[in-house]
């Protein structure tokens, strides 16, 4: 395995084509339903869609992750187990898993086929990392977003698989695998129902002045000033008042995005086997230009050559840019 390897974005059946054309060294999608954390109206695969898009992608010599990363209720782990038959008998390359039920369920059944451990296992040290190696077979995991690069090489050193790295795209601040907030207010979350602020619970409102608020389920996440573009309302990136802040501030995280390409080289001098661009809600012309420039810049630094990713400022929807923990300590 060489390192480097892109991971990239595919919400739908065209976003999935648009990903392989533009260079990607394999993509990741999922079922309609709640086995994957990004189960919402319009997104998604049917089992005959996933089985012509196998077709598609290996056809151009790229590989077809399938996301079974949200955890199954109590007794109900047969819509996550039917998911891995399925995603079995199509041809996928491997199944990104966060619990450890449907880990145990794929290494005995469906020995042959590749698991990655997904980011929402929050699995972040070499302890937690080593104990899915032992039991399940796991052969990669996907790190989560708050860890520094000195961090990064140190687990590599510690750890019998490969690392895969987010490299641009959304920047959470809640610990992946770990956030419930939304069910507060929804009685939905993304890892046991696979949505973040639902879609049916969102609503905006304009104001007479121009303004505009998101809301979700009835509560007011943030409001936006005429010329401001809005958001979509989840309850970490939200803008809150209080006595001591009345005119309104982020209390958790502000809506940021993350972009490492200047750490590319760094990132593959830890030991980053691949780099994930997160996005399967994002448009097929998002998709195109990502992947382009992150293909572009791969090569370039597999080639010796110095990388221009200028293009990526553009593709930030109007959001900052952040290098998150990436950017927080010095390394060797």
């Amino acid at each position: 395995m060489s390192l480097a390897e892109l991971i990239c974005p595919a919400g739908t059946p065209a976003a999935l084509r648009t990903a392989v054309d533009a260079g990607a060294d394999a993509v990741y999608c999922g079922f309609q339903d709640a086995t994957n954390a990004r189960n919402f109206p319009g997104l998604n695969f049917t089992p005959d869609e996933l089985a012509e898009a196998v077709t598609y992608a290996h056809a151009r010599g790229t590989k077809v992750l399938l996301a079974l990363n949200t955890y199954p209720p109590a007794g109900k782990v047969d819509l996550w187990r039917q998911a891995a038959d399925t995603g079995t008998r199509l041809g996928v390359d491997a199944f990104i898993v966060a619990d450890m039920g449907v880990a145990d369920y794929i290494a005995r059944t469906h020995p042959g086929v590749r698991l990655h451990l997904s980011v929402q296992a929050a699995a972040s040290s070499p302890e937690a990392i080593r104990y899915y190696c032992e039991h399940f077979g796991v052969r990669r995991v996907v790190l989560p977003r708050i860890l520094t690069i000195p961090e990064i090489r140190q687990i590599k050193r510690e750890i019998p698989c490969e690392i895969e790295t987010f490299i641009f795209g959304n920047h959470g601040l809640m610990v992946e695998g770990r956030c419930s907030l939304t069910n507060y207010l929804t009685g939905q979350s993304t890892n046991m129902d696979g949505v973040c602020s639902p879609a049916s619970d969102v609503e905006y409102a304009r104001h007479e002045d121009g303004s505009m608020s998101s809301q979700l389920a009835g509560f007011t996440i943030d409001r936006f000033g005429p010329e401001e573009k809005a958001g979509y309302p989840t309850i970490c990136k939200g803008r809150y008042t209080a006595p001591h802040r009345p005119e309104g501030y982020y209390a958790f995280e502000e809506p940021v995005s993350l972009n490492l390409s200047r750490l590319l080289p760094e990132l593959i001098d830890a030991g980053v086997h691949a780099f994930k661009i997160e996005g399967r809600q994002r448009s097929k012309s998002y998709v195109r230009g990502v992947v382009r420039a992150f293909r572009a810049a791969v090569d370039d630094i597999r080639a010796g050559r110095a990388a221009n990713m200028a293009d990526l400022v553009a593709l930030t929807e109007g959001q900052k840019q952040t290098q998150g923990a990436f950017e927080t300590k010095k390394w060797r």
